[in-house]
């Protein structure tokens, strides 16, 4: 499937960057009207629907204006929220009725709640609905891990640009696979390099130290927006959104307890400031799931891209039972927990979709230790042991074995969280543990972050690492490379799947083509 240049698409939005940007024009400062300096996002769209986000500086009715033209004749007008410091200034409105398959145009003005007339500069922005036909084909862009180990906006190294990179490629939307921030990773103005130069970052005072109250959880959030390239990007590029486990501490898990001699916290409750980072999180993202104080509030979900596409968003940190030594012979709680797998296993029966990405915030065979604790426990699924499924890995063999025995075609996983890039494939005939159809596993990761050395394989499913880029040092700077995203493209006419995997400028590392309508590949 060829780029499919969008005539006006880029020249509305280099039109709308100075509002993106929070250059508004000296007379709406003056004249006390709001503004939207942190620039407008869309997600989790659909054939017919889409949520708009913004922030304002101070309580305003958020209102979207939609319309088939960059000009915006017949506009379309939607009231929505007011919005307030309930929310921190920020809410969403969804777009309904919407043409499927289509370039929507938007703007998103603020008004005054005492003088309606009284309006921001608008923000504006694009994105096209879920198409209803195969033909029309998908492309769309995965990565994860953003500001991490301290590496955060540098405007002399081009601050997040690697954001550039992705929106050349003009895709549907963006996954963004988890550590969308690091709360638990304070900015300092400086880090030296090992040149003994530089890195000199953006800081403010919320990232000055670790997440612990609210405030401090939504100025995170808040950081990585300081950047222009995101901004921009969150403009033309819907997202479809997880997290993992920097949104709240490093390896958190449910009930954990921080320790005593980590002075860092006052706040020792895992579960306090994991409420804390979910409603910060629910509030600067436009996420089709309820938010806070509703009825679940959960991460997991279905994201439905037409005939071709169904993504299943997984959360790996709200169900997971403790990190452990990963060698239990019996363990229903797992990763995902009974209530998300049972989810999982009916919604990939359930789907029709030619494709059905599996959003893995970590991945299956990589051994990820977690050492925060002193103990030598297992982070994610897998633990080492190349022998029968044991811990987390047998609530993922009862998955794969599902997904074997139902016949369930066209299963691929994607996953960031390692801070590397590869491609795994699992073989049944390699593997201690074989009642599965072959699949293949992408990483990729991070956007702007410290890079570290590829991880040791676990063969209890038989992964062979078929291609990796990972630096031989640990927590190697943006300065230094190693930051990459990956780029899934489904051609209409024959249903591949064609998956590159590439450098922070765009440069293909690696690709691979899968044919549609098997189980196994």
């Amino acid at each position: 499937m060829a780029i499919r240049p969008l005539p006006g698409r880029r020249s509305l939005l280099k039109g709308s960057l100075a509002a993106s940007a929070g250059l508004a024009l000296p007379a709406f400062t003056r004249s006390g009207r709001p503004t939207a300096e942190w620039g407008v996002q869309t997600g989790d769209v659909t054939r017919d629907s889409a949520l708009v986000w913004v922030r304002s500086d101070r309580p305003a009715r958020m209102i979207v204006e939609t319309s088939a033209t960059e000009s915006f004749r017949d506009v379309r007008r939607m009231r929505g929220p007011l919005i307030g410091p309930g929310t921190d200034f920020t809410g969403t409105t969804r777009l309904r009725g919407l043409p499927p398959g289509e370039q929507i145009h938007y703007r998103v003005l603020l008004a005054d709640p005492d003088d309606p007339r009284r309006t921001s500069a608008p923000v504006a922005g694009a994105f096209r609905t879920v198409p209803d036909r195969r033909r029309d084909g998908v492309r769309f862009v995965w990565s994860g891990d953003l500001a991490g180990q301290g590496w955060g906006i540098n405007p002399e190294f081009g601050g997040y640009r690697i954001f550039d990179a992705m929106a050349r490629l003009d895709p549907d939307f963006f996954l963004f696979s988890g550590d969308t921030v690091y709360a638990d990773g304070p900015i300092a103005a400086s880090a030296e390099l090992p040149d003994g130069s530089l890195w000199r970052n953006i800081t403010t005072e919320e990232k000055s130290k670790v997440a612990e109250s609210l405030a401090e959880f939504r100025g995170a959030f808040r950081y990585n927006l300081l950047d222009e390239h995101l901004r921009r990007f969150n403009a033309r590029v819907p997202s479809i959104v997880q997290w993992d486990d920097h949104e709240v501490r490093n390896n958190w898990y449910p009930g954990q307890r921080i320790a005593d001699t980590d002075t860092r916290y006052t706040e020792k409750s895992v579960d306090v400031l994991a409420a804390r980072a979910r409603r910060a999180f629910g509030e600067y993202f436009p996420m089709s799931t309820p938010r806070p104080g509703a009825r679940e509030g959960r991460v997991h979900r279905v994201v439905r891209q037409g005939p071709l596409l169904d993504i299943f968003v997984l959360d790996m940190r709200t169900y997971r039972n403790a990190n452990s030594p990963g060698d239990q012979t019996v363990d229903p709680q797992g990763i995902l927990g009974r209530e998300q797998l049972d989810w999982l296993k009916r919604e990939l029966a359930r789907s029709r979709a030619v494709w059905k990405v599996i959003a893995a915030d970590m991945p299956i065979g990589l051994v990820v230790p977690d050492t925060t604790e002193g103990r030598p426990h297992v982070e994610a699924v897998a633990q080492g042991d190349p022998g029968a499924p044991l811990g987390r890995e047998l609530q993922i063999a009862e998955l794969l074995r599902f997904i074997k025995h139902r016949r369930i075609t066209g299963t691929v996983w994607l996953t960031a969280d390692v801070h590397h890039t590869s491609a795994q494939h699992y073989q049944p005939a390699r593997a201690a543990f074989g009642d599965f159809e072959p699949f293949w596993e992408f990483v990729s990761g991070p956007l702007n972050a410290g890079a570290f050395p590829a991880t040791e394989l676990d063969a209890t499913f038989g992964p062979e690492r078929v291609w990796v880029k990972a630096p031989t040092t640990a927590n190697v700077s943006p300065a230094d490379g190693h930051q990459f995203f990956g780029e899934v493209e489904i051609d209409g006419g024959s249903g591949e799947l064609t998956v590159r995997l590439r450098e922070m400028d765009g440069t293909v590392l690696f690709r691979k083509t899968l044919q549609p309508g098997l189980v196994g590949q």
